[in-house]
């Protein structure tokens, strides 16, 4: 297929530099603006809009499970950070620490929350008594702070927002039924929502949360064969609890520790929505959480009836989509190069001789795609195209993801070259060794994504850098 024209020239081409392309696409689209505290992002309006049908969206989600929303407290007191060993070690590095209130020195240190199990333990301490007052569903939709030294807006900022839902369950069992079903309900959110195609699986041992008994995750590849892990979910067992003594009187008569499950999902998300369908014309915005669906370009509007008519179908389609009409004095080429920059999914053009012709045309961001659509079809024909663009958005990924996943069934030489030539997934059998896995991110520079739920047996006998005898099959990759 020819190359389509590049509409904005500002924007770097994704094959001559992936990373200014990216940097370039966020800053010209308006996502964001670098701010004075080095690290954290100002996430402008468009941007936040974003965000906030992300949140919509997810929400609903969480409440049609059963869970609510709370807040917690921003700051931590280090004593309650250390209760969990293997939690404060794994968050150490990245903890940012007030020790002065107003002109006194504190006398505890308090950590800017990078996570939340800690104060959500704290709480359901005081108000778990009893079996019945289990299962305790909560969320909370906040911003997080971890002290990165390298930082990328959306992708790693030392300041990101998301959303971090935390349960507590009466057995094991249930607990890791939720942990399950809200890993599922992001890959839904992903495939559905996102056009985005992800594969579901269980971290290894040395990838796992900090403090966690397992992580379940989805991965997503972007379009320079990066993975982007996308959503985690956390099953803690009663470790928590142990540490924070929350205890309930059970069925029986005895006393009992909750089980507990975490899980999030964050602003990242934007970034690998912008990686996995952006172009180098600049964002293609999947049309459940695009701000604008539908924008609505006057052609030849200073001829008699043309804003108008404009008007009337911006009117008519305010019930069944985000729509907006652009009827400023900018030239309609520079328009139509505004709206694809941004992304938005269905760009539609009246002018003249469509009304004499009863009506107009719909041009789909994601091929470019024209289509001359009648006035008294709009309103069910725009719905249909909506789903047309996601249903295009999502294949397309889901084809590129299939042409760049190899699978290695040979030796440590073979993956090493698969790593340095072949950009995207490797399905590779491991032994389970940590060594191994070492190994592989030293010498060939991938980590292990996921070991995939969906495999029968591993694909080969032997692991692939070791020889010995394989037990799973394992997703690797290079990843952001």
């Amino acid at each position: 297929m020819a190359k389509q024209k590049k509409l904005v020239e500002e924007i770097t081409s994704m094959d001559v530099d992936f990373a200014q392309w990216y940097t370039d696409v966020v800053k010209k689209a308006e996502l964001v603006d670098y701010s004075g505290v080095r690290g954290c992002m100002v996430i402008r309006p468009y941007g936040y809009a974003i965000w906030e049908n992300i949140q919509k969206n997810l929400d609903q989600r969480f409440k049609d499970t059963g869970h609510e929303n709370v807040a917690m407290p921003l700051f931590i007191p280090e004593s309650l950070l250390q209760k969990e060993k293997d939690h404060v070690e794994g968050f150490a590095p990245e903890v940012a620490w007030v020790t002065m209130g107003g002109s006194e020195e504190l006398t505890e240190r308090l950590c800017v929350r990078p996570t939340s199990e800690t104060l959500f333990c704290d709480h359901y301490a005081r108000v778990i008594h009893s079996y019945r007052d289990l299962p305790k569903l909560y969320n909370q939709w906040c911003s997080v702070v971890r002290w990165e030294k390298s930082t990328r807006p959306f992708l790693r900022t030392m300041e990101f927002w998301w959303q971090e839902g935390h349960t507590m369950h009466e057995t094991a069992e249930e607990a890791i039924e939720e942990t399950e079903r809200m890993l599922n309900v992001y890959a839904d959110f992903c495939e559905q929502a996102l056009a985005i195609p992800v594969i579901k699986g269980q971290k290894t041992d040395k990838e796992k949360f900090a403090g966690a008994e397992a992580t379940y995750t989805i991965e997503a590849l972007m379009h320079d064969g990066k993975a982007l892990q996308s959503g985690t979910s956390h099953y803690f067992g009663d470790g928590f609890a142990k540490a924070f003594d929350i205890t309930f009187t059970g069925r029986d008569n005895t006393l009992q520790y909750p089980h507990q499950t975490s899980w999030g999902m964050s602003t990242r998300i934007i970034g690998a929505i912008i990686m996995t369908h952006g172009d180098d014309s600049g964002l293609v915005l999947p049309p459940a959480i695009a701000p604008i669906q539908v924008m609505i370009i006057p052609i030849a509007q200073h001829k008699p009836g043309v804003l108008d008519k404009a008007n009337e179908l911006l009117l008519k389609l305010k019930n069944i989509c985000r729509v907006k009409m652009d009827d400023s004095d900018q030239s309609p080429g520079w328009k139509f190069a505004e709206y694809e920059m941004k992304g938005v999914p269905l760009r539609l053009e009246i002018g003249p001789k469509d009304i004499e012709n009863n009506q107009c045309v719909v041009v789909r961001r994601d091929n470019r795609e024209k289509i001359v659509v009648s006035l008294d079809e709009l309103e069910t024909r725009i719905p249909q195209l909506l789903q047309d663009v996601h249903d295009g958005m999502y294949q397309k990924a889901l084809d590129r993801r299939k042409s760049m996943t190899y699978e290695v069934t040979g030796g440590l030489d073979d993956i090493i070259k698969a790593a340095s030539t072949r950009p995207g997934f490797i399905k590779a059998a491991w032994c389970g060794d940590v060594k191994c896995e070492e190994q592989l991110k030293e010498q060939a520079g991938i980590t292990s994504r996921c070991m995939p739920f969906d495999q029968k047996e591993p694909i080969s006998d032997k692991c692939v850098c070791c020889g010995k005898e394989a037990k799973t099959t394992v997703i690797w990759g290079k990843a952001y």
